[in-house]
């Protein structure tokens, strides 16, 4: 178990963690859009591992709530916040390795 942390927390860490150390977006409306989304994501990655979580409940976060979450309000308040440093394409890619690593490890398959 402490090597999944390990490994969750290390591949998480160029998402999140470059993000809160940067300089502090100028728009206060984009940075309380991309903690409450960063603190949703965190939500859900905390609840993946949880032993108490149901295989449907993984599911529902995996194929459905995570990559909603992501896209449609992490991925915009962090383009707006730090366009230079990121890009769409790039979080896509970020996304998708993030979901694959969590499907194989879980066992799930999405039904697309």
């Amino acid at each position: 178990m402490k090597i999944k942390i390990l490994i969750t927390t290390l591949f998480f860490t160029p998402l999140t963690g470059c993000n809160k150390q940067s300089n502090p977006p100028k728009n206060t409306a984009i940075t309380a859009q991309l903690e409450q989304s960063d603190k949703k994501i965190d939500k859900y990655l905390n609840k993946l591992y949880c032993p108490n979580t149901t295989q449907d409940t993984r599911i529902q976060i995996l194929c459905r709530d995570y990559p909603v979450e992501y896209k449609t309000k992490y991925i915009p308040a962090l383009l707006k916040s730090s366009p230079d440093k990121y890009t769409e394409a790039k979080l896509l890619a970020n996304l998708e390795a993030t979901l694959n690593y969590y499907k194989n490890n879980f066992k799930i398959k999405c039904s697309n």
